[in-house]
């Protein structure tokens, strides 16, 4: 597929055995930036082993538990599956979820997993935790006009002024939703909708009256709140401040019973007593069409997108066995 750039990026999902069911794997092949990478040692993506630990851009995030599913998969022929094993690397998971999204659309094979009620188990970093719940995404971008000029003349309009009441508005639905508890999930940490706003008026020079300045926001609701309802305030709010509103992403909460079969099993072979929810996102965002989904890896979330990013060995190791007893019972059983 191409991105929203026009550059050509691809997904992979392979299957190995046949019939429904079975077990599928999702993992990302994409990864931030490096630009900020901080060992002289050795570079971002020369992989390094130090002290037990295997750093590199995307050890953690999550390239290392791409390598422990397929590691446990080499160990099969494929005359041992009684239910397919499916794996699935995507790309562009952290901009958006643009793999995903074209795998949803166009993957034959996505379709059978969903036709076959197939177990879906997401590989980013939970330290080999059972996560059955993850906030949702929405992102917008609010652009206030103004008029460019020199800023010792009164010809220009300066559109950061323009942009403050919508700021204002934004900060009273903030407050609002900090301080209502049907806005709030105990569940989660922190237990409100997380918020973010940027502020950009892409002007170089202090002496240019600025014509343009852009707002954006994310917020990250969590299962069962109306977003829609809370995109209809920011809709509001942007029309009354006079300022266009462009809606970027749009993904709600993954959310998987806590009770389902398929939590009950993983915590049984991760030897996990209770599954717990997360605040970041996942490609599980977008593959809601698959019932049966958790998030279940090796490495720590902490260590994502550090600028020293490493996975620890023995989460490795762990994480390959983990696989390995998945397939045993799913694919093999």
């Amino acid at each position: 597929y191409d991105d929203e750039r026009g550059v050509r990026k691809a997904s992979v999902v392979g299957r190995r055995g046949e019939g429904p069911g079975g077990m599928a794997y999702f993992g990302h092949t994409d990864v931030v930036p490096a630009d900020n990478w901080f060992s002289a040692e050795h570079g971002p993506f020369t992989p390094a082993v130090v002290d037990g630990r295997l750093y590199g851009r995307g050890s953690c995030d999550m390239k290392g538990s791409v390598a422990c599913m397929l590691a446990a998969a080499a160990r099969l022929r494929d005359t041992e599956l009684r239910q397919p094993l499916y794996i699935t690397c995507t790309a562009d998971e952290e901009i958006g979820y643009g793999g995903a999204q074209s795998l949803v659309e166009r993957s034959e094979l996505y379709r059978e997993m969903v036709r076959g009620e197939t177990r879906g188990i997401i590989g980013e970093p939970t330290r080999l935790d059972v996560v059955y719940a993850h906030k949702g995404t929405y992102g917008f971008e609010a652009i206030a006009r103004g008029r460019a000029a020199h800023s010792s003349t009164r010809e220009g309009i300066n559109a950061n002024l323009a942009m403050i009441p919508f700021l204002v508005e934004m900060k009273r639905i903030h407050d609002q939703l900090e301080s209502d508890p049907a806005w709030q999930d105990e569940r989660f940490d922190p237990p409100i909708v997380s918020w973010n706003i940027g502020i950009n008026d892409h002007t170089r020079a202090v002496n240019i009256t600025p014509p343009q300045s852009v707002c954006t926001v994310y917020f990250r609701p969590m299962p069962g709140q109306n977003s829609e309802a809370l995109l209809d305030q920011v809709r509001q709010a942007a029309e009354n401040c006079g300022v266009e509103l462009h809606l970027k992403r749009c993904y709600d909460a993954m959310y998987t019973d806590p009770d389902s079969p398929l939590v009950r099993e993983t915590l049984e072979l991760a030897g996990r007593e209770r599954a717990r929810t997360v605040a970041y996102g996942t490609d599980g965002a977008v593959l809601q069409e698959m019932k049966q989904l958790v998030i279940c890896g090796p490495g720590d979330i902490a260590q994502a997108h550090t600028r020293d990013e490493w996975i620890a060995l023995e989460q490795l190791e762990l994480g390959t066995e983990l696989y390995a007893r998945m397939i045993q019972r799913w694919c093999r059983g």
